[in-house]
């Protein structure tokens, strides 16, 4: 039977997660499918932190596809205090499942009143976030993290990090949105960093394609970092990234002829240099290779400073996957 709002209750069973860990899933799916590879947001339960789930309803509305919301947990929610739970195991999952499922239906309510127009759909997943969400990415537009109830550097880096390793494993863009909102005037612009690898090739092109979405330019940097002679021979080195901007913007800048494009070759440390222009932009794009296995939480240094550093939400886009399953190079 339908529930109200469109919803109706999906058989709870068991999904193979990452490494052969299983995690239980209940969903609140539309009773009527949809094709289309949807926006995948990680639902945090403190109704207080919704700037990731506006980011990624947003973005489904852009890109006119659905929004997946997807709430995971191994401990309980923010209504209860471990000491309030009752001692019966059965009894205690009974009202962790039910108290995850009014987080997720909360929610789901906040997504709907912000984007009438976009379908939503819902998973109750009780086991480790990481290997959910990753197994989302299979079949996801991309993937929307917010602040997990930890300290920015904590959430990425620490030993209860959220972020880095699914990035490190995701089959789809990864955008990281900071709390609080990160507020831009005007139409704004997309940075993107640029230094001719074929992960900043991808990155290009997620970038024009998010730019030409919100009616944004593209601001596309190259950072060298200099060395003790970088003065001697300036004026090479500048026009050697001004022809690497230009050959790497070629083909995505004809794909998306009405995006603005500017290009800049700057001095410095990448990290600084983008975080820096991360100041006033709608999103920061990088590239990151990614390998999978235990190798996967090795991102590169300059994705992994971004993420630390940035002012706006920073999408790391990974290799695409070739059909014998690994990463091009």
């Amino acid at each position: 039977m339908a529930r109200a709002g469109g919803y109706a209750p999906v058989e709870r069973g068991r999904a193979s997660g990452e490494a052969g860990v299983p995690y239980e899933r209940l969903e609140l799916a539309m009773t009527r499918p949809d094709d289309r590879r949807p926006i995948v947001v990680g639902v945090d339960p403190d109704p207080g932190k919704r700037v990731a789930l506006a980011w990624a309803a947003d973005e489904a509305a852009h890109r006119r596809v659905p929004l997946r919301l997807v709430h995971a947990d191994t401990v309980p929610t923010t209504e209860f205090r471990r000491w309030e739970l009752p001692h019966s195991w059965q009894v205690r999952d009974r009202v962790l499942q039910e108290a995850g499922r009014h987080v997720l239906e909360a929610a789901v309510a906040f997504a709907e009143r912000r984007q009438p127009r976009v379908r939503v759909s819902g998973l109750l997943a009780d086991g480790n976030p990481v290997p959910v969400l990753r197994e989302e990415s299979r079949d996801a537009t991309a993937v929307v993290l917010g602040s997990w109830r930890l300290s920015r550097i904590r959430e990425l880096f620490g030993s209860e990090s959220i972020a880095l390793p699914v990035i490190s494993h995701a089959h789809c863009p990864v955008v990281v949105v900071p709390e609080p909102a990160h507020p831009v005037e005007g139409p704004g612009y997309v940075v993107v960093g640029v230094d001719g690898s074929a992960p900043s090739v991808a990155a290009v092109e997620f970038a024009f394609e998010e730019a030409a979405l919100r009616g944004a330019a593209v601001r596309a940097l190259h950072v060298r970092h200099p060395g003790p002679l970088a003065g001697a021979d300036a004026d090479t080195a500048q026009r050697e990234g001004d022809r690497l901007l230009s050959g790497t913007m070629a083909g995505p800048g004809a794909t998306h002829p009405d995006v603005e494009v500017h290009h800049e070759v700057v001095d410095g440390h990448p990290v600084t240099a983008l975080a820096d222009a991360s100041a006033h932009a709608l999103a920061l794009v990088v590239g990151t290779r990614g390998h999978g296995g235990l190798t996967g939480m090795l991102l590169g240094s300059v994705s992994q400073g971004v993420l630390r550093q940035a002012r706006c939400p920073v999408v790391t886009v990974p290799l695409p996957v070739t059909s014998a399953g690994g990463r091009r190079s």
